[in-house]
């Protein structure tokens, strides 16, 4: 099998055009390609007016170590990478007769659910530990908040069957190094599960809330279906843990019921938003440390504005969609100001998980053809702006504490409940008016899609600003910046919605090259919240390789 990368047609070739293309490049007779598989398909739109397809294909043509030696000065032309699965190791008939304990996984979000998954399709019968509830009644639980303002603070965006992904983009794509195709596997299992086969293929996949919702139930029949149990309203309220110094081991869990289960291997697929599992970690002195993470707000376009800024005369395409961006502005105060997860043709959500605080977040569905493009807009900060936030001396030595990420995200979510008007209302305002530092009185163009609604105000002043200084500072600065790389970007009705707080976790609980935890044996910190992925697809490949090391621990094999 050979790979043919960069292969570039026009935006609107037949379909082929794509074998004349193929056989073109490789300089062989029609006859002697016998097969021809899109494995990526791209869009280069860096000339607005000759928007092109760019291809990856894999292709099998007659005596192709001759056609490989022809093309050997030809750096996109090589053998195809073999992007198979192949699980570490299988556990025997007999493996749980004897009594063993069971691997539990807490948190059944991406990273879960694919821990979970690969230890089931291993034999290795794993219990699942959520604390919300499962997918389609944790949906009726998110949309009390949105539509009647009713929080139930262990169901809704962060916690339940699916974790925070579920109500997102669906974006499966990512930056991580992938040297052995982890990707791959974890897009196989969603196709598997329901969803479009075009997400193996296309350079940015996505699936959608709806359509996730499907896909999550399937996935977690099949691990049912594998002898697995996953098992909801399950919240850990403490762990069981043996020894002392550098020898302790985990030993079990407690539940908020009471109830005590045994384990000698917990994956810990916590999300960020789980604020009292870090904090009952932390007491229980499991090793961990505080690490940056960013904060801002929620920016709203019409689609519209953005499809012509990125595609110029090709807006509307459909086989280019709604266009999405990437944006990032080095402010003069030293803070980086970037774009965050960009939802293209989607809607700002509520995303708190707790009483009396206010946080947004972006979604859509699989269409992405609702009115507005939103992203965040994000400024990145570290762990020595909470000793500053809290009053702490900046200049004081050792580490900071790893929960007083916590506690500043708090501080903002709390903040902007009150500018919110106290009813889960976010705080908002027109770009223009933000930019001059004046209060919105009336919206424009642009209609906000949050709910359960927006409240105008002025999320920059002086007395109750709704972020940092340095942050509204440097948003300020990164507005017209962004303008000229997509014009009409800082366009005076556009609206900020604050507030944006949990782009990741605010600590990382440290692991070891086997994923374990630095101070407790068989305890396996895994994902977003451990700090250790950020998005869908990297918390599916870091909870397989999670599942990979619980694996090859349990079955006594060397690692």
């Amino acid at each position: 099998m050979l790979r043919i990368n960069e292969l570039r047609l026009p935006l609107d070739h037949p379909p082929e055009a794509l074998r004349r293309a193929v056989i073109a490049r490789l300089g062989v007779p029609d006859a002697a390609l016998t097969s021809l598989t899109v494995f990526k398909r791209g869009v280069d739109a860096r000339k607005k007016t000759a928007v092109v397809l760019t291809y990856t294909i894999d292709c099998e043509v007659e005596h192709e170590s001759e056609v490989l030696a022809r093309h050997a000065g030809d750096a996109q032309v090589r053998v195809a990478p073999d992007t198979r699965y192949r699980f570490v190791g299988h556990a025997p008939a007999d493996f749980h007769a004897a009594g063993r304990p069971r691997p539990l996984v807490v948190g059944f979000g991406p990273c879960g659910i694919f821990a979970a998954l690969v230890l089931a399709q291993m034999g290795l019968r794993p219990i699942v530990l959520e604390r919300g509830r499962p997918v389609r009644e944790r949906t009726q639980d998110t949309w009390g908040l949105w539509r009647k303002g009713v929080l139930n603070p262990e169901s809704n965006v962060q916690f339940g069957e699916g974790g925070a992904g579920t109500f997102s983009d669906g974006k499966l794509w990512s930056q991580i190094s992938d040297p052995r195709h982890l990707t791959r596997k974890v897009l196989t299992e969603f196709v598997k599960a329901g969803a479009p086969e075009e997400i193996l293929w296309v350079s940015k996949p996505h699936i959608g809330t709806f359509r996730l919702v499907g896909v999550v139930e399937k996935m977690r029949a099949e691990i049912e279906a594998l002898g697995g149990s996953v098992r909801f309203g399950q919240r850990v309220s403490d762990v069981q843990i043996e020894g002392s110094g550098e020898s302790r081991s985990i030993r079990g869990v407690t539940l908020s019921s009471g109830e005590q289960i045994e384990a000698d291997h917990v994956v810990l697929a916590l999300g960020h938003s789980a604020r009292d599992t870090f904090t009952m970690l932390h007491e229980r002195s499991v090793y961990m440390e505080a690490k940056p993470f960013s904060i801002g707000f929620r920016i709203e376009h019409p689609q519209g504005l953005i499809d012509r800024a990125r595609y110029g005369p090709n807006a509307g395409n459909p086989i280019l969609g709604a266009a999405d961006y990437k944006l990032v502005h080095h402010a003069s105060n030293g803070r980086s100001v970037y774009s965050f997860c960009m939802c293209p043709g989607g809607t700002v959500v509520a995303a708190t998980s707790e009483v009396d605080r206010v946080v947004t977040n972006g979604m859509s569905q699989y269409s992405r053809n609702e009115r507005n493009a939103n992203a965040g807009i994000v400024v990145g900060i570290d762990p020595q702006d909470y000793r500053r936030q809290s009053g702490q001396d900046c200049q004081a030595s050792g580490p900071v504490n790893p929960l007083d990420g916590m506690a500043f995200q708090r501080q903002w979510e709390s903040r902007a409940f009150e500018l919110g008007g106290g009813s889960y209302a976010a705080p908002g305002q027109l770009v223009a008016d933000f930019i001059c530092g004046q209060a919105s009185r009336v919206l424009g163009n642009v209609d906000p899609s949050y709910k359960p609604g927006v409240h105008l105000t002025d999320l920059g002043q002086r007395d109750r600003s709704s972020l940092p200084t340095y942050a509204i500072d440097a948003i300020r600065e990164a507005l017209p910046a962004f303008d000229r790389q997509i014009k009409g970007y800082n366009m005076p009705d556009a609206v900020l919605t604050g507030v944006e707080t949990r782009t990741s976790s605010p600590l990382r609980i440290t692991r070891g090259r086997d994923h374990q935890s630095l101070n407790v044996r068989g305890l396996y910190p895994a994902g977003e919240g451990a700090g250790y992925a950020g998005g869908i697809m990297s918390a599916g490949v870091d909870g397989i390789e999670v599942a990979e090391s619980v694996g090859r621990s349990m079955l006594g094999m060397n690692t």
